[in-house]
């Protein structure tokens, strides 16, 4: 019994249409068995997986101060927040007093210097805040 189906000499069942064999037998010709296509597609995916991993650790949304709230309290007009702040340099906080609605009805930037320090702020606010929150709180650069 022969190994191969009659009519055929190199192994592979003949394709249907003329047009696909042509196409793959060029491929084959033109680039060989070597997965060409998919060493240049995972390259490309790794390279924008180390550039995308590189920008987010690069980029600093805190701006490197972290900050803890201790307590807050709202009157009338008026809101406190009392909060800790640890940074290396300098600081920039916005505190942010809301409505119950979610309005901002308040807000002031505080200046906190280095270090491990504990902050209380006072806001006026155009009615009463129902919460305060530091909205953030960025490290300056020191020629500012």
């Amino acid at each position: 019994m022969p190994d191969r189906p009659a009519g055929s000499t190199s192994g592979e069942p003949e394709p249907a249409s003329g047009t696909a064999e042509s196409a793959a037998s060029w491929t084959r010709r033109r680039l060989g068995n070597t997965p060409v296509f998919f060493v240049v597609g995972l390259l490309a995916a790794v390279v924008f997986t180390i550039g995308w991993g590189y920008a987010l650790m690069s980029y600093s949304g805190s701006g490197g101060a972290s900050v803890q709230v201790v307590s807050w309290q709202t009157e009338s007009q008026e809101a406190s927040v009392s909060f800790q702040v640890n940074s290396d340099a300098p600081a920039e906080c916005v505190i942010t007093a809301r409505d119950d609605k979610h309005v901002v009805v308040g807000q002031k930037s505080v200046d906190v210097e280095s270090g491990i320090r504990d902050v209380t702020a006072t806001v006026d606010t155009i009615r009463e805040a129902s919460a305060v929150e530091v909205g953030s709180c960025r490290e300056q650069s020191p020629t500012r």
